[in-house]
């Protein structure tokens, strides 16, 4: 069972992961900071409320519906995957590509 466990845990996948959800948690700070520092002032100056959370609330009887929670949720989901991919992983498969395009053209 120890062996088991030891190959699954030493395979390249699981590693990866490993690596991703660092990285990931890593990057939602940085974006979080960004949201907080610039964005939600920008949305202040426009909007005239805190931040997105705070735009689009409305009721229906006792029903408190909020649209801006919804939107700055898919925001920073977006925020953060395109950081993650624009700054991690094209220039990672990049990287992984040149060897390979190189040995191409040797042949």
């Amino acid at each position: 069972m120890i062996q088991g466990f030891k190959e699954f845990i030493t395979r390249g996948n699981v590693v990866d992961l490993a690596v991703a959800v660092v990285i990931g948690s890593a990057f939602t700070a940085v974006v979080t900071s960004i949201v907080d520092g610039i964005i939600n002032p920008l949305i202040a100056a426009i909007f005239g409320q805190p931040n997105l959370t705070s735009v689009g609330n409305f009721s229906i009887g006792e029903g408190q519906f909020s649209i801006g929670l919804v939107l700055d949720a898919v925001f920073t989901f977006l925020t953060v995957a395109a950081a993650i991919y624009f700054l991690i992983v094209m220039p990672l498969n990049k990287a992984r590509r040149a060897p390979q395009e190189g040995r191409a053209r040797a042949r």
